[in-house]
């Protein structure tokens, strides 16, 4: 009995405790108001910019107290989501910021298949034995959802996500370049007054605004476009901006613009640097004077992120009796993409068309890029690589101080090509550290020309006949350059030394089957 009274003791104390410690219901928080939303301070329908899209921020959360190792709420802890916020307007989403949340998409997407806007805790969806909570009425919905994403996102959701093209019916497409004229420019040139007004900047003289346009052309890779990508446009007026600033200019001059881009060039290009300093020393071999025979300097273009900039590739090609045909030794090694194997088929093509009318290609030939570790791409290389594959055939030497690009056709045609601008003044680079000599150059499509936007320094040396720029539309233009010769004479040397092969490779099988 004693036993029992001290146990009942006991637990009236510890009821006491508890009642005590238990939360004091406020008996006026079932007449309190909880504002969901908010709109009071907008004008016209609502926009939402959601930066950080996960599940709580899109679709809201029932909140809690933490009480003696549980967890209580009421109706005024219900917190509204960014779907919530843009009912009768729109909500702005970032399509790779959406998709790092795992249940956001889903959820997004039932939503809008419903129709209607749910508050609920992610827990409720996995919990295995149902609790009793709140359960708000779901908000009928009427949003705008705006997915903003890359091309390669919306072709991966159009083909794998039949609900993707259910709801999100119409498609924008906008450029990253526009149109050079007199209207874009003096757009351009109102977006720079406001940069400068909002962030307390010197103001821009017109010499400084023209280098800003002509820094937009070269990003757009065209000099009668203007790049849209404002971001990078921006970082150069900050920049040029502070220079005037620390030169204590009262305006930003086209000087301190350059100042801009140089610097920025600077803080990235010690990989563009590197492979100077190896070619100056000797350890990257590119000849820069005299002929040589099945040899030529190709361009190349390296994109390593923040920086682009164009290499010299030293293309060689040998050539023997066999009946192998064209030998990429990159695409044996496994170092060649698809579009370069493409190329030298293409180069194939061409060969067995021109002088192999009446007689077989008894010939083998191998084609690579010296000093190549990293892999080949694109289809750039191919009048360069029909070259050395020509030179080596006939004997005839090739320049090497012309630098050639350009991709071919069957029929000998130059095509277009990118990169352009970036590789002249690769190879203008690595004239200058071995010596300009007044006779070197490159030769570019003449359908490219377009799309040069050099830096001042390559065009003083052009202006001054350090350096030199050619263009060619077909292939005959650029072997007439490259060697010396006229067209007809260098394709008739070709053609006799093919005939030699055939004829040697034939006596030779004649006297193996004797």
């Amino acid at each position: 009995i004693r036993q029992c009274d001290g146990s009942k003791g006991e637990l009236q104390e510890v009821a006491t405790i508890s009642s005590n410690a238990a939360p004091k219901e406020d008996f006026f928080v079932r007449y309190r108001v909880n504002l969901f939303v908010d709109n009071r301070n907008t004008e016209g329908a609502p926009v939402v910019f959601e930066t950080n899209p996960t599940y709580y921020n899109l679709f809201g959360k029932i909140e809690g107290k933490a009480f003696f190792g549980t967890v209580v709420t009421d109706f005024t802890l219900i917190k509204s989501g960014a779907i919530h916020r843009a009912r009768g307007g729109y909500l702005v989403l970032q399509a790779e910021d959406l998709f790092k949340d795992p249940l956001a998409w889903d959820t997004l997407k039932r939503t809008l298949k419903n129709g209607e806007a749910r508050v609920e805790n992610i827990g409720e969806q996995y919990r295995t034995v149902p609790t009793i909570t709140l359960k708000p009425e779901p908000i009928p919905l009427d949003v705008k959802v705006i997915i903003i994403g890359t091309p390669y996102i919306y072709y991966l959701l159009n083909d794998l996500d039949d609900d993707f093209r259910k709801l999100f019916k119409i498609k924008v497409d906008f450029d990253v370049e526009m149109d050079r004229n007199w209207e874009n420019m003096r757009r351009y040139a109102s977006v720079i007054c406001n940069i400068c007004r909002e962030e307390n900047l010197p103001p821009f003289e017109p010499s400084a605004v023209a280098k800003i346009i002509d820094y937009s052309s070269r990003l757009a890779g065209d000099r009668k476009k203007l790049s849209t990508r404002f971001n990078e446009i921006a970082e150069i007026i900050y920049e040029a901006g502070t220079w005037a600033t620390l030169e204590g200019a009262e305006k930003v001059s086209g000087k301190h613009v350059e100042k801009a881009i140089e610097e920025k060039v600077y803080r990235v290009n010690s990989i563009e640097e590197k492979l100077l300093s190896m070619i100056e020393r000797g350890e990257i071999i590119i000849d820069t004077e005299g002929r040589k025979v099945g040899q030529v300097n190709g361009l190349s273009v390296l994109d390593i992120g923040d920086h682009v900039f164009g290499q010299p590739s030293r293309i060689t090609a040998r050539t023997f009796l066999g009946d192998a045909g064209v030998i990429n030794i990159e695409r044996e090694a496994k170092l060649s993409g698809r579009i370069h194997d493409k190329a030298v088929m293409i180069l194939s093509g061409y060969l067995g068309e021109k002088y192999s009318r009446e007689i077989p290609l008894s010939v083998t030939a191998s084609i690579t890029f010296e000093q190549n570790y990293g892999g080949v791409e694109g289809d750039s290389a191919t009048c360069a690589e029909l070259l050395a594959l020509l030179s080596s055939i006939s004997g005839i030497p090739l320049r090497q101080d012309v630098a050639v690009t350009g991709s071919l056709d069957q029929h000998g045609n130059v095509q277009p090509v990118g990169g352009v601008t970036e590789k002249v003044e690769g190879f203008y680079h690595a004239c200058k550290i071995k010596g300009l000599t007044g006779s070197q150059g490159v030769v570019i499509p003449a359908k490219n020309v377009d799309n040069l936007m050099l830096k001042r320094e390559v065009v003083e040396a052009v202006r001054e006949g350090k350096f030199h720029i050619y263009t060619a539309e077909t292939v005959d233009d650029v072997i007439e350059l490259m060697t010396g010769l006229s067209a007809e004479e260098f394709h008739r040397k070709v053609s006799e030394a093919l005939k030699s092969m055939a004829e040697r490779a034939r006596d030779f099988f004649d006297g193996e089957d004797k």
